[in-house]
């Protein structure tokens, strides 16, 4: 398939890595400057372990596990004809037995990839709703979100736990050098806050990317967002005991699960409004060729 991007939107990706890169460059001067580098190979085993087993990890948390053809043979004719159409090797396919109705990609590349739906959302979609769903996390794998992320991420990982540790050992005053090391927290922790903000509109702009990749294999926008109000909707029907038991995968949904006005300030994906109106537009375009 021709995989058509948003110029636009690509545009505003590449500044936000632009920012965040120049930012980690004045981060690494400081951990320099005071001789904090002691936590970067720490930190990178940390974080290289975070990445190469992210999908065992998810799956994990979501107490999802692999299904097999014999199993679920729809889910994985769908997954099997979409990935063609993608130009992608066909994902692992894995089901969490789980009330909420979402579903995500792991995996650190293209050949390593694991696409995960819920019972919740094979119950509530139809077939051209869940192609569009799939289709959004084949677009995940295809743009490589995992490695971006991960990789976005790190030097952020790196400020928080400088700043945690700051907090756990008194910020170093008791330590030999500890004005030195004192600079480093401080630096960590203007660093993690302004991280913080870019990472996550770098990930609202992935998912608008990964929207409109879906759409584009499917060649249905409509779809995906006549499933992306569907989710939205029938959140509020799921138990809070089940959307607290998986918050931590909120990051990796096609719909973040409710929070309040703050979360949603701050929030990993964009409002299902703002990405369903992207979608009508992207639909009026199609039609219109």
């Amino acid at each position: 398939m021709e995989w058509k991007p948003d110029w636009g939107l690509r545009g505003r990706m590449v500044l936000t890595m632009f920012l965040l890169f120049a930012l980690y460059l004045v981060f690494v001067g400081a951990l320099w400057q005071t001789n904090s580098f002691a936590f970067l190979p720490l930190m990178g085993v940390f974080v290289l372990a975070q990445f190469f087993f992210s999908d065992k990890l998810a799956l994990y948390s979501m107490g999802a596990k692999e299904v097999s053809e014999e199993e679920y043979p729809e889910l994985h004719a769908t997954v099997s004809r979409l990935s063609q159409q993608a130009d992608l090797p066909k994902p692992t396919v894995a089901v969490a037995d789980s009330r909420v109705p979402n579903a995500f990609a792991a995996g650190r590349s293209q050949k390593n990839s694991t696409v995960c739906v819920t019972t919740g959302l094979l119950r509530t979609l139809d077939r051209d709703e869940l192609e569009g769903v799939i289709a959004h996390e084949l677009a995940h794998v295809k743009n490589r979100d995992v490695m971006v992320m991960t990789i976005a991420s790190f030097l952020s990982t790196v400020a928080f736990m400088i700043v945690r540790m700051g907090f756990w050992f008194g910020g170093g005053r008791n330590r030999q050098g500890g004005g030195g090391f004192l600079v480093a927290i401080v630096a960590s922790l203007v660093v993690w806050i302004v991280s913080f903000f870019l990472i996550r509109a770098l990930s609202r702009y992935r998912e608008f990317a990964a929207d409109r990749g879906g759409a584009l294999i499917t060649g249905r926008p409509s779809a995906l967002a006549s499933a992306l109000l569907k989710i939205d909707g029938r959140m509020d029907k799921v138990p809070k005991e089940d959307l607290r038991e998986q918050s931590e995968m909120n990051a990796f949904f096609i719909v973040p699960l409710k929070s309040d006005v703050i979360g949603r300030l701050f929030s990993t994906h964009p409002a299902t409004e703002k990405r369903v109106d992207r979608l009508r537009d992207l639909e009026r375009e199609l039609e219109s060729r």
